[in-house]
């Protein structure tokens, strides 16, 4: 059931029964030369979609563009500041808590999102009670990194091993091109891949990942990878989720 192809009255309903949500949340980001630059938000919002149908959960609208400065000094890539972020996370839980909801699933597909996530879920509790908005004391907020997923990171680990690297994974390509098989792109891939560098900004991101891969080898995805990634995600987090609703 997603937020943004319901009514008000169809989710009135749904709080009746349910006050969880889900959010999904990736990022714009450069994915390097085979990798599309909406991965992180295409992987998220496709896994949310299938938790959404396993659990009759309510799917709120994906945050598509997330915490990436280290990676706009490549064309096209996008983000915001962390404390933009934070804002935008804690206005989208502000309003959906006044309304009733109080359990808030982020299935995020954007590592750089994990810490200002946590930051934003601190801001929200306190803002909430300075709000004395009403069961402000019972919302909790929760991120799932699907690509940390145990089967999912075991499938990866099985599938490619060292070659999966940490960015433009052959696991997420995967996944990209099972939900957009029309989408997929073919470029040659330089040898050796860089990899181990610290991230600073995104200059020195650019100058030392020179072709936007960390220790990957996006060359080795196919669509059938991705939908054993995806059946993996879905059902792994689809039992989070029940698990986070039924948590005292």
């Amino acid at each position: 059931m997603l937020l943004q192809l319901s009514t008000w009255l169809e989710v009135e309903a749904y709080l009746e029964r349910s006050q969880g949500i889900i959010v999904p949340i990736g990022s714009t980001e450069q994915h390097g030369p085979t990798g599309l630059i909406g991965t992180d938000a295409i992987c998220a919002e496709a896994i949310a979609r299938g938790v959404g149908e396993a659990t009759q959960a309510l799917i709120a609208p994906t945050i598509n563009v997330g915490m990436a400065l280290h990676h706009t000094a490549f064309p096209g890539s996008m983000s915001l500041r962390p404390s933009t972020l934070i804002l935008v996370i804690r206005d989208y839980i502000t309003c959906l808590a006044r309304e009733g909801f109080t359990r808030f699933f982020f299935i995020n597909g954007h590592g750089g999102n994990v810490a200002t996530l946590k930051a934003a879920f601190s801001e929200v509790y306190a803002t909430l009670v300075d709000l004395h908005v009403p069961q402000a004391e019972q919302v909790q907020c929760q991120v799932s990194n699907w690509y940390l997923c145990s089967p999912v990171y075991k499938l990866a680990k099985e599938l490619y091993g060292d070659q999966e690297g940490s960015h433009a994974t052959p696991s997420e390509v995967a996944l990209t091109q099972y939900v957009y098989p029309e989408a997929i792109k073919h470029a040659p891939l330089s040898e050796p891949v860089a990899k181990g560098h610290r991230i600073y900004g995104a200059a020195d991101f650019r100058r030392h990942y020179p072709d936007g891969r960390m220790g990957s080898n996006p060359a080795l995805a196919t669509p059938d990878h991705g939908k054993q990634f995806y059946e993996l995600a879905v059902k792994d987090l689809s039992n989070a989720y029940l698990e986070f609703l039924a948590a005292v």
